[in-house]
């Protein structure tokens, strides 16, 4: 059995899990096919239990029954929403362009600064980069699902948005250096490389594609994937150092969805169950 390493850990893997197959299925996922298909990933039976409850607690997951009566979990309304607007930065399959930025103006009262560390800690999560003190900086397009974020957690009525263009006075690629760890970033890539660069390798050398091996590798490789593109906020390439590694983990994934994703479904998605009443 695989060990499933801190990047993998048991919480991840099934919001992974949820994200690739679990959320196109009517109805919950049974407890029993959760249990099947983590064990698949290296993770035992005890460890789906806590992870679960951990989600449930969280509010990303609720517990359900399927038609026949037993016990599963469906996604909330909040948990499809964060899926939904995940899908737009995972499954990117163009470059992205210079849209101009939007801009992140929060201010909190003292009275309550511990909202202070959630706001940087959300917009860091959601790829700003940091422009001034209490002012955050990301690619237009991220509006949306910041908005969304704030949003939900109540954070908006301490932030003003914007979108604007960077006018100077430093080239924009210099300020983007300050902006962003850069070296950090890819330093993620280059990891995300080093790992699942193999496996693709050896799966252009097969001919076959057995379900549950496809399976196994395509969630391993998105769990690993689906955290970079909020750690990279998705910089236009001129604004990017030259031999950029985001551009080649992009296509690395990119190849592995377009071979594994489908044959993973054949063991992910076995006979539905539908007809879910809550429980």
């Amino acid at each position: 059995m695989i060990n499933v390493s801190d990047q993998h850990a048991p919480r991840s893997l099934i919001v992974t899990l949820y994200g690739a197959y679990g959320r196109f299925v009517p109805g919950p996922v049974p407890v029993a096919e959760l249990i099947r298909l983590l064990a698949a990933v290296g993770v035992d039976a005890p460890s789906v239990r806590s992870s679960v409850s951990r989600l449930k607690r969280r509010g990303l997951l609720l517990p359900a029954r399927t038609g026949r009566g037993a016990a599963g979990y469906e996604l909330s309304p909040e948990a499809r929403q964060l899926l939904e607007d995940g899908d737009r930065r995972i499954y990117a399959t163009a470059p992205p362009g210079d849209e101009g930025w939007v801009l992140a103006v929060f201010s909190v009262p003292e009275s309550e600064r511990q909202k202070r560390h959630v706001l940087r800690s959300r917009l860091s999560g959601l790829g700003f980069g940091t422009a001034a003190p209490g002012v955050w900086i990301a690619p237009a397009r991220l509006y949306e699902e910041t908005r969304h974020t704030l949003e939900r957690l109540r954070l908006d009525r301490y932030v003003d948005l914007f979108r604007g263009e960077h006018l100077g006075f430093a080239a924009t690629a210099e300020a983007v250096a300050r902006w962003w760890d850069l070296a950090a970033v890819a330093e993620e890539h280059e990891a995300f490389l080093e790992q699942h660069a193999p496996v693709l390798r050896a799966w252009e050398r097969r001919t076959d594609t057995p379900p549950e091996e496809a399976y196994r590798d395509y969630l391993l490789a998105l769990d690993s994937w689906r955290h970079l593109p909020y750690v990279d906020p998705g910089l236009p390439a001129g604004l990017l150092p030259a031999d950029w590694p985001g551009t080649r983990s992009a296509s690395v994934f990119r190849a592995l969805h377009e071979r594994l994703r489908d044959a993973g479904a054949e063991f992910a998605n076995p006979a539905p169950d539908s007809g879910a009443a809550r429980g």
